[in-house]
């Protein structure tokens, strides 16, 4: 009983791997189909696209309905992160006052595989009467949506993963690679950078990844800092109360020439350490970082033995950066 489940379940895992290798395999064909387009009858389409968007002086307005629709929600979303303004109206609600979301300034992306989506009509009736460019995004140019459109991007036939051929599946993968193909083009035509890309990311993993040295560090008073004449008794006081577990060395010019941390204490220590000075004890030309250095950078220095370093601006410190810093903001 036990031998006859084991072949029945590892009978389904095989079946279960030789079908999403047969879905991706599908998959990989539609874009494919899509890649080969691009050199080819569908590359004038998608630049006079990419020019009528970076010409619109509104915003994307991204439209339809089932599937098509839910693509059409991640091609709004991945615009609006990478710098063009776009939002996602439903094609059912649009003729129930969304329509009012719209002005002629605007350029309108109409998705629908068949091009012969009814809902679409309100919206379609829309953009003639007030003269509101239309971007389709079909498989058929010839369909009702390509013949409203001023642009057709009409993508090719492909065979749907789903083996019944109903399910839409390779269809939508291509629609979503078609929507990031304009969203980096876009981006890349207008010189979107890390510090833009930053300012729509705040939150999170990836706002994290996207700080500055001098977005984390502490400055100011909380700087642990002594000269180079400083008794270790004082140094020792400084370094307990500002709670780093180093302390660092500085020259009469302000300069940061050495550093002192819990281990060198560990490894001097002696019996008469604290008659010592600060020069005698430090650790000099100490690994340090530039404000503009990347958190992840910085992570990656205090990932070893190193657990907090001075930030420097021409040699003078201007905060300190401890590697529980970084993992509080969430960089990994």
């Amino acid at each position: 009983m036990g031998e006859a489940a084991h072949s029945m379940t590892a009978g389904n895992s095989n079946d279960a791997i030789a079908s999403a290798l047969r879905t991706l395999e599908l998959e990989s064909a539609g874009l494919a189909a899509l890649q080969s387009a691009l050199t080819g009858d569908l590359a004038e389409p998608f630049v006079a696209a990419v020019d009528r968007i970076r010409a619109a002086t509104g915003r994307v307005i991204v439209t339809g309905i089932g599937k098509s629709g839910h693509v059409g929600q991640k091609i709004a979303a991945t615009l609006a992160s990478t710098g063009t303004p776009a939002f996602f109206v439903h094609a059912s609600e649009a003729s129930h006052g969304d329509l009012g979301m719209i002005i002629p300034e605007d350029v309108v992306i109409a998705l629908s595989w068949s091009g012969e989506t009814v809902e679409l009509t309100g919206i379609l009736n829309y953009t003639r009467r007030f003269s509101v460019p239309v971007i389709a995004l079909t498989s058929k140019d010839e369909s009702a949506l390509g013949k409203a459109a001023d642009i057709v991007l009409a993508l090719p036939r492909a065979t749907e993963a789903c083996p019944l051929g109903l399910a839409p599946t390779t269809s939508t993968v291509m629609q979503l690679a078609i929507g990031d193909c304009l969203a980096i083009a876009l981006l890349e035509s207008q010189a979107f950078s890390k510090q833009d890309f930053k300012v729509f990311h705040p939150g999170g993993q990836l706002g994290a990844s996207l700080k500055y040295v001098s977005d984390i560090m502490h400055a100011g008073d909380a700087l642990p800092l002594a000269h180079l004449d400083t008794p270790m008794t004082d140094a020792l006081v400084t370094m307990t109360t500002k709670s780093f577990g180093c302390i660092g060395i500085v020259d009469g010019a302000g300069d940061l020439i050495g550093i002192i941390t819990d281990g060198d204490l560990r490894r001097k220590m002696t019996d008469n350490l604290l008659e010592k000075s600060v020069a005698d004890v430090m650790t000099a030309d100490p690994k340090t970082l530039a404000p503009d250095m990347m958190a992840p950078a910085a992570l990656e220095m205090l990932s070893g033995k190193i657990t907090a370093a001075f930030v420097v601006e021409r040699k003078t410190p201007v905060g300190i950066v401890h590697l529980h810093d970084l993992l509080r903001a969430g960089v990994a």
